[in-house]
Order: structure tokens, then C-alpha cells, then sequence
């Protein structure tokens, strides 16, 4: 028995450190900021797919200079490594926007979801998906 508490502790440990935590509170953030943009972009009558795509953009942009800075502290500053960090974190979210924009489309014009629905339900699973990328891929520690 005990042996099996200090396995999920150290899996809880594994699990909440600094940079997941942190993760998940700029994740949060960028997520209210996609669906608030989306929001506002069909209040104003602009069609859900351009809104997607509009929301996907300024997410992007939030998300790339908080996980820079805060959530996996990637300090150099250098232009070249900052366009390649861009450009890969840039490509990972445009997976993860394709998969966002694909089950949009999947969730409203074929199984009839509320739209907003379904952009929070997409929401829960492109957080997981980015956070994969960035940890795995974009701003990997060297070593």
C-alpha cells in the first residue's frame, strides 16, 4: 500500500511543477481569449468559419509569447531563434487549428452542435494537443 502512495505521489509531483501549472493557467487564458474573440466575431455577424480562424490567430499570437516567456522560459532572445521558435510553434498550432476548424465544421454541419458547444469542446482537447507540441517539439530543452 505504501509503495503505491509514493508512486502517485511522484506522478502527482511529475504532473503539477511549474511549468504545468503555469501552462495551464496561460492555457486558460489563451482559451477565454479564443472563444471571446470567436464570440465577439459572431456577434458582429461574421460567419462561425472565418470567426474560428480569426480567434486562431490572435490565440496564437497570445499563446507563442506567454509559452516563450513564461511557461517553458526560453530565454534567448536572438532573432534567428526566436523565427525558429515562431515558425515551429506557428506550425504545430496550425495542426491543432486544422483540427479545431475540422470539428467545427464535423460538430456544426453535420451532427447540428450549438456552435459555441463546440468550440469549447474543441478548446479542451487542442490545449492537450499544444501542450504536447510545445514541451515535445517547440521549445524542447536541450539535453
Amino acid at each position: 500500500m505504501e509503495r503505491s502512495e509514493n508512486t502517485l505521489k511522484l506522478l502527482f509531483a511529475k504532473l503539477l511543477n511549474r511549468e504545468t501549472i503555469s501552462y495551464l493557467i496561460f492555457g486558460v487564458l489563451t482559451t477565454v481569449i479564443n472563444i471571446g474573440v470567436y464570440k465577439l466575431c459572431r456577434t458582429v455577424h461574421i460567419e462561425y468559419r472565418l470567426s474560428t480562424i480569426i480567434a486562431w490567430i490572435v490565440a496564437v499570437i497570445v499563446a507563442f509569447v506567454t509559452n516563450k516567456i513564461f511557461v517553458f522560459e526560453s530565454t534567448n532572445m536572438q532573432p534567428g531563434i526566436i523565427l525558429k521558435e515562431a515558425v515551429t510553434f506557428v506550425t504545430s498550432r496550425l495542426v491543432s487549428g486544422l483540427c479545431d476548424f475540422g470539428f467545427m465544421v464535423f460538430a456544426v454541419e453535420i451532427i447540428h452542435m450549438d456552435d459555441f458547444i463546440a468550440k469549447i469542446i474543441t478548446n479542451v482537447f487542442v490545449v492537450v494537443i499544444n501542450y504536447l507540441f510545445s514541451k515535445l517539439v517547440v521549445f524542447k530543452k536541450k539535453g
